[in-house]
């Protein structure tokens, strides 16, 4: 059968759609992918509204019809690239565009908006959406998510693995080489959002491309210990943040003296690189294999850092594994659309907290 998984993340680069056949047996097929970009405005209402400020009612109310529009957009498109019909499409799977998540407030809670009913409407397909609520209503944190996903794809008996989604925000899935193991999973920490937030401010570059300027820079020691001296590297999973945390403001209280802007890149990245490394202390047992997707894959100094941190451990990309790591999330949602409608769980106890696991997400029928 196939899906559709629609996914926007913390980066805010816009919609990623992506077309995948789940066959009874056997492996998921990546047949085709879409990225749809977010009109500037669109972009910037949403980085916004992730941070509080005032009217958020009517913003967040507009936007997220507006949104929903451009996921059904997004899902309409990628359906034209693959010569497919909507009545072809089993269900649509659409993370939605986060934009608060507050997983330790009391009572916990978490945002996505891009209105399914509107995917729904437009699309004339069945659409599966708010996926972390439930989770979080049975005592979990809302995330990650994708490590059931990436249990069910990568894991590999006999081989410890673990899978670093470095997007916005990084976050890690422990596949543990014993079948009767527990998988683990859990944010690590920013990913490439305050490099994406200080290049935009400095030189007004969505992105650090490569890592080139992150690379001319040199690393200051003393920042990045006030950095990763936050509490939020040293909690014990289940744990989950955003950039309602990891946002400019964090970075400039934590700034002392004149650093260059490329020297604070630099250490933005050491930053990614040493949390990325620090959280793999947490888990049960060494891994042997690390296999990363999202769109930090693309940041060749990055994958270095990450690389002279972590001797002796091979760091490739999902891509030695049969899936794109620009893709790995997007199919991953469109895999728990099909969960969903096959009432079968997609959380993991052992990643969100939750008390049991339990079947994801609401249903948004054609």
């Amino acid at each position: 059968m196939h899906y559709i998984g629609l996914m926007s993340g913390t980066s805010v680069d816009g919609i990623d759609a992506a077309l995948v056949s789940v066959p009874a047996t056997g492996p998921l097929t990546l047949k085709t992918t879409h990225q749809h970009p977010f009109p500037p405005a669109v972009r910037d209402a949403i980085q916004s509204l992730m941070q509080p400020g005032a009217n958020e009612i009517e913003r967040a109310g507009e936007l997220d019809m507006r949104l929903g529009q451009l996921f059904a957009e997004a899902a309409l498109a990628l359906l034209h690239k693959s010569g497919l019909r909507p009545e072809d499409i089993h269900a649509i799977g659409s993370h939605g565009q986060t934009i608060r998540h507050r997983p330790l407030a009391t009572p916990p809670f978490t945002r996505q908006i891009g209105n399914p009913s509107v995917i729904a409407e437009q699309t004339g397909i069945t659409t599966v959406a708010d996926f972390r609520a439930r989770d979080m209503a049975a005592g979990g944190q809302g995330a990650p998510l994708v490590p059931a996903f990436h249990q069910w794809l990568f894991r590999k008996s006999g081989v410890n693995r673990v899978i670093v989604n470095i997007g916005g925000i990084a976050n890690l899935t422990w596949l543990p080489s014993a079948g009767h193991d527990a998988v683990l999973g859990f944010d690590t920490g920013p990913g490439n959002t305050l490099l994406d937030q200080w290049i935009s401010r400095e030189q007004g570059q969505r992105y650090d491309r490569d890592g080139a300027w992150a690379a001319g820079g040199r690393v200051q020691a003393e920042l990045l210990a006030r950095l990763l001296a936050d509490e939020y590297f040293a909690k014990p999973p289940p744990k989950s943040t955003g950039r309602e945390h990891f946002h400019l403001a964090w970075l400039e209280q934590r700034l002392t003296g004149k650093p260059t802007p490329e020297d604070v890149q630099a250490t933005l990245a050491e930053l990614t690189a040493a949390s990325i490394a620090q959280a793999l202390q947490l888990l049960p047992a060494v891994a042997r294999e690390i296999y990363v997707c999202g769109g930090g894959s693309h940041n060749r100094h990055l994958l270095e850092r990450l690389r002279t941190r972590l001797p002796g451990t091979p760091v490739a990309t999902t891509e030695a594994l049969g899936l794109d790591p620009d893709w790995v999330e997007a199919a991953a949602f469109a895999w728990l659309a099909h969960r969903t409608l096959a009432k079968q769980p997609g959380n993991l106890p052992s990643v969100t907290g939750a008390h049991r696991p339990v079947v994801l997400g609401g249903i948004y029928l054609a």
